[in-house]
């Protein structure tokens, strides 16, 4: 078995912890044995071991003189966990290939040199590409400080989110909607306007077949803390909630959201809006690196604005409004063509009579 086909399966087991490490990156380990799998691992929830603990735990006393193959470099620092470098070491692994360096800048590189320092053979940069897109939230936040944005949206052909009175309804297909709640079972949280509480007062929770799901951190982007209290979303029995507005915990406006348990998040607002890089900041620092936006156009419009969107997951369904629909982007105003927002990457795949467009922003 070859370097590639090895990571391949590490990157496979990754996979598997997809939404539920945060604010860890989902990893995935391998340890090969003359050619032979003998024992793998991904990543435990927040607190438990990382994937190369477990895979070694696993292989015992069979991990001498194997490789280790793990889809980032093993961390070298005390955390929640112990070392996974020194468990390696431990273990009398003779080799370790890893995907890509960490880019925690407390691991980044460090684990590498601490396991040639111990005699271990090193490899990086195998199917670096591929692991590091398992973990774009991860490799955002840890360089920039701000998770990761999906713009969710449903439109119509002509890209419109509602007719022009103001109503959506169910616009994409029930096939499209189970496709968002598979996603919302794999992001940290959830995003939407004040506008959108009030039309159509959604719970945003995530519901699969058989009551599985992980409901994901809820937001709303309330300035002036117009939303009645009493609105579905902030059942904190469901799930966590916090509402971003200008108001302080304390203030009259606040106390009703804040005895239902909703958490309030005093952010500055700058012309009635609050600033998103801010809020973003705050976020990333409370855990929560893959953010998905579901709306409304006022929200999708100020994040475009500011730079902030990372991906688009639009879900075209085969109808038209006209001209006075609403149009998903909001206020989201280029002059210059040449300015326009470009996004790259793009695929598209049927979802039920819906389309699903993806793309990334541009940079």
């Amino acid at each position: 078995m070859n370097d590639e086909a090895a990571m391949s399966l590490a990157i496979a087991e990754a996979v598997k912890a997809l939404g539920r490490t945060h604010p860890n990156p989902a990893v995935g380990a391998v340890i090969v044995k003359r050619g032979k799998v003998i024992a793998t691992g991904f990543t435990s929830p927040v607190g438990g071991p990382h994937a190369e603990a477990v895979a070694l735990q696993r292989a015992g006393a069979k991990a001498k003189r194997a490789t280790l193959y793990s889809t980032l470099e093993p961390c070298n620092h005390h955390g929640r966990t112990p070392p996974c470098t020194e468990a390696i070491i431990r273990a009398g692994i003779k080799r370790v290939v890893y995907a890509s360096n960490d880019p925690n800048p407390i691991v980044n590189g460090k684990g590498a040199r601490r396991l040639e320092q111990a005699g271990v053979e090193v490899k990086g940069d195998v199917l670096r590409a591929a692991a590091e897109a398992l973990n774009q939230p991860f490799f955002k936040a840890m360089r920039t400080g701000l998770p990761f944005v999906t713009a969710k949206v449903a439109l119509t052909l002509d890209g419109k989110l509602a007719t022009s009175t103001g109503r959506s309804g169910w616009i994409s297909s029930e096939a499209s909607r189970r496709v968002v709640h598979q996603v919302r079972d794999l992001i940290d949280a959830i995003l939407v306007g004040a506008s959108t509480v009030e039309a159509d007062d959604p719970q945003l929770t995530t519901r699969l077949p058989g009551g599985q799901g992980r409901n994901p951190l809820r937001v709303v982007i309330d300035p002036r803390l117009r939303t009645s209290p009493k609105a579905k979303i902030y059942d904190t029995r469901q799930a966590r909630t916090v509402v971003v507005t200008r108001h302080a915990p304390t203030s009259p406006k606040a106390r009703a959201f804040v005895a239902r348990g909703v958490e309030i998040w005093q952010v500055p607002v700058v012309k009635g809006r609050v600033d998103l890089s801010v809020f973003l900041t705050r976020l990333a620092k409370n855990g929560a690196l893959h953010l998905l936006v579901e709306g409304g156009a006022g929200v999708h419009g100020a994040f475009l604005e500011a730079g902030l969107v990372d991906e688009l997951m639009l879900f075209m369904a085969p109808r038209l409004f006209g001209h006075g629909g609403l149009t998903w982007s909001g206020a989201l105003d280029v002059k210059d063509p040449a300015k326009a927002l470009e996004f790259e990457s793009l695929t598209a795949e049927r979802v039920g009579p819906d389309l699903l467009i993806t793309a990334r922003r541009k940079r």
